[in-house]
């Protein structure tokens, strides 16, 4: 379905045509109309399946036929400062040729940002993109009116509910005018979720897109090592397989820098994201990444959702994540848009049976190749074994690199 059978407004289709889109994706085809008839809607789509457009053009039609306006419009209520950063740069793309006004609104940015959100916030931007506990500083001051909102989005609602957030979403929504149209999206949809639905949306609208699932296009692969194969196999791997764009996984922060370290001492170039640095630090890695400057970054969870660079065509796991969906997010960083991707996830002898989990959870049985010879045997993958605890194989396998 092409974008012009929306029956959108002349200068959000120059937006969308300047933008490079043509054609509507699975779920911006079932959702888009529902928005624009006016119902709530909870939807769960995989990754990179294109739900930010799916609601940002309906919402962005709706103010452009509808007049302007000095009061925040539509709120959008995201996990992190990293979505928010991106869907703000989404709208004011799609937006360009109109008079949308919107901001990102996010901690962990100067005295200064904060002043401009409030003006922001008072003056009455149309679209107010934020995270729950910045949105909560602004609300506690007293200057900000949501009476003229019609939308309240809650994107990527069950990330926010598992960093915590249950409360401030709740305070929130306390500030909100009962009459709105409220838009859920989900990459899950466990109970916590749905009972969240219930407690905000008005007898909602529900769309499944192929849940828990990576994109076909995206080529899984798995190796079964000993945990001191891990570092010399990810090595092997960057710098045998030709990709433009690659993302390291790691579960914890300090995984994240040792890896690093690691990695620029065997002379590649790679960059670092994880919640240590300052957000400044981490829109310079992730600006210098996405440009192509540096092809390797190395990154917790963090950028496991909401960042999408169309160039990641490779994505390794050095660890199995803690569960199916947060594996589901890390390989949908690559294969976005129409690209094709590849995902190598490391499996340790400790870490087979989290990884069987995995593949029930998606169904699907994941290659895993031979691991190369310089690197040695591997263990067997046998996931139902119980193995007893080995001190010496639980340590961590890279040594630091001594100074000269």
């Amino acid at each position: 379905m092409l974008f012009t059978q929306f029956n959108f407004s002349t200068e959000l289709l120059d937006g969308i045509s300047a933008s490079g889109y043509e054609t509507a994706t699975p779920i911006q085809e079932k959702v888009i109309p529902i928005i624009i008839e006016g119902h709530d809607i909870i939807a769960s789509a995989q990754t990179g399946t294109g739900k930010t457009a799916a609601f940002l053009l309906p919402i962005m039609d709706f103010l452009i036929k509808h007049g302007e306006s000095n009061q925040v419009r539509a709120l959008l209520l995201v996990p992190t400062r990293e979505l928010a950063i991106q869907i703000g740069q989404h709208i004011e793309g799609l937006s360009y040729f109109t008079n949308i006004s919107s901001i990102a609104i996010y901690g962990g940015n100067d005295g200064q940002n904060f002043v401009a959100e409030k003006k922001a916030l008072q003056s009455g931007a149309d679209i107010v993109v934020c995270t729950p506990g910045r949105l909560l500083a602004h609300l506690k001051m007293g200057y900000v009116s949501f009476t003229g909102i019609d939308f309240l989005v809650l994107d990527e609602a069950d990330r926010m509910l598992d960093m915590g957030f249950q409360e401030d979403i709740n305070s929130i929504i306390a500030h909100l005018p009962s009459k709105r149209q409220n838009l859920l999206f989900s990459a899950t949809m466990p109970e916590k979720i749905r009972k969240l639905a219930r407690s905000i949306l008005n007898n909602p609208k529900e769309i499944n897109i192929a849940i828990s699932k990576p994109p076909d296009k995206i080529v899984q692969q798995a190796y079964i090592v000993f945990e001191n194969q891990k570092l010399p196999l990810v090595k092997h791997l960057l710098q045998s397989i030709t990709h433009r764009c690659a993302v390291v996984f790691c579960g914890r922060k300090q995984d994240v820098k040792q890896l690093t370290k690691e990695l620029k001492h065997a002379k590649l170039l790679v960059a670092e994201i994880h919640s240590d640095l300052s957000q400044q630090e981490r829109e310079t890695a992730l600006q210098h990444f996405s440009s192509g400057r540096i092809p390797i970054v190395v990154a917790t969870d963090i950028l496991s959702r909401g960042i999408d660079i169309d160039t990641i065509d490779l994505v390794i796991n050095y660890d199995v994540p803690h569960d199916g969906e947060d594996y589901v997010h890390r390989v949908g960083r690559t294969a976005r848009a129409e690209a094709v991707g590849r995902a190598i996830t490391i499996v340790s002898q400790q870490e087979q049976g989290k990884f069987a989990g995995i593949e029930h959870l998606i169904g699907q049985v994941i290659e895993k190749p031979i691991l190369p010879t310089e690197l040695g045997d591997a263990p067997s993958y046998n996931p139902t074994t119980k193995r007893k605890s080995d001190n010496k194989s639980k340590q961590r396998h890279y040594k630091r690199t001594p100074k000269k």
